[in-house]
């Protein structure tokens, strides 16, 4: 829903009287919603953009603005948006972040009434701002989770066009560790955590383990592909009823099949020493285990871990294939 200035006649927007009871609230300076608006994250999105209607969206709120399903900007983070050097609203801090980097036209894309800077383009903002670098790996990952962007397109776009902007160096040391295939941010997480433990580990995100016959047998969150230790999280959600039941059936083929097994918590994304202590054990466990599984798949089998084979697929096949990476 689009704020309105008031208008006296209430043609045009609400009166001054209705501005003054419930049935309007203040959006930011001067501009008004109804009051049954909902606040999703993509109405407070249109709200900061209604000040800067001059303005392009980017960074999280821009990737949100193309589909991306992570981006919510938390509850009260402000709305990144690149203004032109003469556009001359009031600016709104708590409501919007500002932003006049050089922007070239071929940047803009307009989506239902809104301007948005490219996904690369906004990927690469948040990257170039995060606080450290694990959540700049976050933010491709989870950006990458949507296919808005790969890993070979923020390269290319980090050598071809911000070769000296402020941040851009955090982009640089990230990219030999970003992943295409991570479900979630805490997947992000403890790949992180893991090769700060065993910096030499292979570590892959969500890639199918099969049998030696090419049966599949399950999806790890993240596998160590020399060593068979596999890490999973486990939230609120694998703790009962059938998801969890699901769960215990999968780890007993896996374990049959060699593949050692490390729980990460929600109390490790605070603390992860308890994970590193289980992932040391799971490398204790799986040492002089008979490997009984491959990640090569078989020949019917089609691959979905990288951005491009995700957006080759089309139709009732994105459909089907894709599923099981969304419910998780």
């Amino acid at each position: 829903m689009w704020p309105e200035r008031r208008d006296a006649s209430g043609r045009a927007g609400p009166t001054p009287a209705m501005t003054r009871g419930s049935r309007f609230r203040r959006s930011s300076h001067g501009l008004y919603v109804p009051s049954d608006v909902p606040c999703s994250v993509e109405q407070r999105i249109v709200e900061a953009y209604a000040v800067h209607r001059a303005g392009v969206l980017t960074g999280w709120a821009g990737l949100r603005w193309l589909g991306g399903t992570w981006f919510g900007g938390g509850t009260s983070s402000p709305v990144p948006i690149v203004l032109v050097e003469n556009e001359g609203r009031t600016r709104q801090p708590g409501l919007v972040q500002v932003s006049q980097e050089f922007l070239a036209p071929r940047e803009v894309l307009r989506i239902d009434g809104v301007r948005t800077t490219s996904a690369v383009r906004s990927v690469a903002y948040e990257m170039r701002r995060a606080p450290d670098p694990l959540r700049a790996e976050q933010s491709f990952a989870m950006a990458a989770y949507d296919d808005l962007v790969s890993i070979d397109e923020l390269a290319r776009y980090c050598e071809e066009e911000l070769p000296r902007w402020t941040g851009v160096q955090t982009v640089r040391d990230v990219l030999p560790r970003l992943t295409e295939n991570a479900w979630s941010p805490t997947e992000v997480t403890m790949r992180w955590v893991w090769l700060q433990a065993r910096p030499a580990a292979r570590l892959v995100c969500n890639t199918p383990v099969f049998s030696l016959e090419g049966r599949h047998l399950g999806t790890p969150d993240v596998l160590d592909l020399d060593s068979g230790v596999r890490g999973e999280y486990q939230g609120s959600l694998h703790l009962a009823g059938e998801r969890r039941a699901q769960d215990v059936v999968r780890d007993e083929v896996l374990a049959g099949a060699g593949l050692e097994m490390a729980i990460m918590l929600a109390a490790d994304l605070r603390d992860p020493r308890r994970f590193v202590q289980r992932l040391e054990g799971a490398y204790e466990r799986a040492a002089g285990r008979p490997r009984r599984w491959t990640t090569e798949p078989p020949e019917w089998w089609v691959d979905t871990t990288t951005v491009a084979r995700r957006r080759a697929l089309r139709g009732r096949d994105r459909e089907r294939l894709l599923r099981y990476r969304r419910a998780a």
